[in-house]
């Protein structure tokens, strides 16, 4: 019987030493992200909570231009490649998943609702390809052929929505598509809004899946889509925002997916100018600009809204400024290095994340006093995209 305990409890030992070395192994994604090294075609994989570098991934190509998105467990990596690469990297294992070229020059992409596609933007040829999230197959292929121009046009500005559907821009054509996935994936309704103004460059939809708006390079303006009332068309707002009246200089497009929206305001990025604008979201008219040190490419919200963060195009690519929406006051100023390319802020806003490439290197900031808090080694780093992501719509 003694002997029969002990190997019982021997038995029971090992179990239990096995549950621990397995449960050891086991971790959620929900604080993981990546960090895009462009010039060597990879990614360092982050974990937030740690302020660390987990690892690199290799071979991911051309990623001059890239972006990503998350699935819906967070646990896949969707990235987009300026060379046609679509890639599925695996953050548990830290391993490219899947691997394919899907056209020749991508310009990223977008996952729907549920989860179950992944739509990538081309600019050639020029159109829009669906493919399973599982497997990268390919579902449907939404050529960009406008009957206005009698050709295949760059798409841009591809967005996903409510409803399991997309919304993308024509630049070449001046148009708007939306396709809805919702009945049939294999055969999306496609409604087309022509017309909608010269050369669309980017675009975004608001973080309630309702607006997609696109800004315009060819002409000075925006357009935009009511998505709960598509009906009633594109209409066009912001006649005075653009490329302006004096023709000022443009060093870098700004970046129109990551505008701040705080209560029933947008604040983005004044083209050419040293300036954020507001814009009232319930009527899409101008209602006041902001000075800043340059001019703006991205402009993100803290998640609570309370405050915006702003890079800027060269020559004053080494600065980041701090507004406080309540007071739309400039609080703080930092220099973290030349060329600041990409900002991110942690799930809750406590943090932020900035790639500075011509240091090499991914800085961590606080967002309460400022301080810097952490610093990663990376190989000119440009995109940041956290996992949060994977809960948003148009990102």
């Amino acid at each position: 019987m003694t002997r029969r305990k002990a190997f019982l409890g021997g038995l029971f030992l090992c179990a239990m030493l096995g549950t621990a070395a397995q449960a050891a192994e086991l971790r959620g994604t929900g604080d993981l992200g990546i960090a895009v090294e462009r010039a060597k075609g990879s990614l360092q994989l982050l974990d937030t909570s740690r302020k660390t570098a987990l690892g690199r991934i290799e071979g991911l190509g051309d990623l001059s231009h890239a972006s990503a998105v998350f699935s819906r467990d967070a646990r896949y990596a969707y990235v987009f490649g300026r060379d046609g690469g679509l890639t599925k990297v695996d953050l548990l294992t830290g391993s490219i998943a899947k691997r394919i070229i899907q056209s020749g020059n991508s310009i990223g992409g977008a996952i729907s609702q549920d989860g179950r596609y992944i739509a990538a933007a081309n600019y050639t040829p020029g159109g829009v390809k669906i493919f399973d999230a599982e497997t990268l197959d390919l579902v449907v292929d939404i050529p960009a052929y406008s009957d206005e121009t009698k050709t295949l046009s760059r798409v841009v500005g591809l967005e996903d929505t409510t409803n399991n559907q997309f919304v993308f821009s024509l630049f070449d054509a001046g148009e708007i598509w939306l396709a809805d996935l919702s009945d049939n994936p294999k055969q999306p309704k496609i409604t087309k809004f022509k017309g909608i103004g010269r050369e669309p460059y980017d675009a975004l939809v608001t973080p309630d899946g309702r607006w997609y708006v696109a800004g315009l390079f060819g002409e000075d303006g925006i357009a935009v889509l009511d998505l709960w009332n598509p009906d009633k068309g594109v209409v066009r707002a912001l006649p005075d925002y653009g490329k302006g009246e004096e023709k000022l200089p443009v060093y870098k497009m700004p970046h129109l997916e990551t505008w701040a929206v705080s209560g029933n305001l947008a604040f983005i990025p004044g083209v050419g100018r040293h300036e954020v604008v507001i814009v009232d979201i319930e009527t899409w008219q101008k209602a006041g600009t902001i000075p800043v040190a340059g001019q703006p490419v991205f402009v993100m919200a803290r998640p609570d809204g309370r405050q915006l963060w702003v890079n800027f195009a060269f020559p004053h690519y080494d600065t980041v400024q701090v507004i406080d929406v309540p007071s739309r006051q400039i609080v703080h100023t930092m220099r973290p290095g030349k060329a600041v390319l990409h900002m991110e802020f942690t799930p809750r806003g406590e943090q932020i994340w900035l790639s500075v490439r011509d240091a090499n290197r991914i800085e961590i900031y606080g967002t309460r006093k400022f301080a810097r808090i952490g610093e990663i080694a990376a190989d000119s780093p440009s995109g940041i995209f956290f996992t949060s992501r994977a809960h948003r719509f148009g990102l």
